[in-house]
């Protein structure tokens, strides 16, 4: 018998629904030089997991099943290979490491290049942090590196109560942007309470026609969804620029929008831990919070999956691994 150690993930020997999703037993990794080794506590569930579960997403990155998704993190480092000086065992570390190659967070141990993690947030604990990585990462390379969002400018977060609107409200809040939430009624006081400053129901009317002037589009909805990035184009002032998340920029959005004298950039969100720091400073401080809608075991991902594929979630779901 083989005395490697092992550890507890959910895997899924085939694509397909929730349903193909299992707990498993695979071999415990192990740091090579430049690597830590984390014991993870929890892991955060992004519609990039579900889509990539059904073939979708970025699974043509993740090779043929079986394989383990998931890339939200926050835990423990547990060793720490050859040439890490940044953390040290013992440490609590959160992070989104790899993205867009697998990264395999579903599980109870993670290695990865030190620098894709950071500290995690002194002020919450591990189910909160797990939900911020991807998420946070998204909102913030959208608005400052993407967008390079300015005080005094008009930002529409398209999806705002979602896991990565909901961050993004508050980061362009703290950039000091005039912000504008698309969102359902029922959702609309806590948009308030996060710092937008105008919120439109989409579902009562066509948010075009009730947002103009508009310097910076998130789009965190995508051209397939009654053709909100093209009709975000609508939004903008002269040489405003939309960010489109979910399903980057066709050609004829491209191709519109340039002829209207704006900009359209496709997105793809990148393991920053410096990035990572100052994200956790914000949240240390209360100008960022968190929230998570629920908190399922590991053994739940299939019902985690479930849950965020229905679209209604407001903020995140995360995976309990360990206490």
């Amino acid at each position: 018998m083989s005395s490697e150690p092992t550890m507890r993930a959910i895997t899924q020997d085939s694509l397909g629904g929730p349903e193909v999703l299992r707990v498993s037993e695979r071999p415990r990794p192990r740091p090579v030089p430049t690597e830590v080794l984390v014991r993870v506590h929890a892991a955060g569930v992004n519609p990039v997991d579900w889509k990539s579960r059904e073939s979708g997403g970025i699974a043509g990155l993740l090779g043929e099943p079986p394989f383990v998704l998931g890339w939200d993190v926050s835990g423990v480092v547990e060793e720490v290979g050859f040439g890490v000086h940044t953390l040290k065992a013992g440490d609590e570390v959160y992070g989104m490491p790899w993205f867009p190659r697998p990264a395999s967070a579903y599980a109870e141990y993670v290695t990865a290049p030190s620098r894709q993690f950071a500290l995690k947030p002194r002020m919450v604990g591990h189910d909160t942090a797990a939900a911020v990585p991807l998420a946070g990462l998204t909102a913030w390379q959208a608005l400052v590196d993407a967008a390079r969002v300015e005080a005094g400018q008009r930002v529409l977060v398209h999806a705002a109560a979602g896991g990565v609107g909901h961050l993004a409200v508050q980061l362009a809040k703290h950039l000091g942007a005039h912000v504008i939430g698309t969102a359902s009624a029922a959702k609309h006081d806590w948009l308030r309470e996060l710092g937008a400053d105008e919120v439109v129901d989409y579902t009562k009317v066509r948010f075009e026609d009730a947002v103009s002037d508009v310097d910076t589009v998130i789009d965190l909805v995508g051209e397939g969804h009654d053709s909100t990035t093209t009709r975000s184009l609508e939004t903008l002032r002269p040489g405003g620029t939309i960010v489109a998340v979910p399903s980057g920029v066709a050609p004829e959005v491209l191709e519109s929008a340039r002829a209207r004298g704006l900009n359209a950039t496709a997105f793809l969100v990148e393991p920053d831990g410096a990035a990572l720091t100052r994200i956790a400073g914000l949240i240390d401080r209360g100008v960022v919070r968190v929230e998570v809608a629920d908190v399922l075991l590991l053994a739940e991902a299939a019902e985690a999956h479930r849950r965020v594929q229905e679209g209604r979630t407001r903020g995140k779901i995360v995976l309990k691994v360990r206490d």
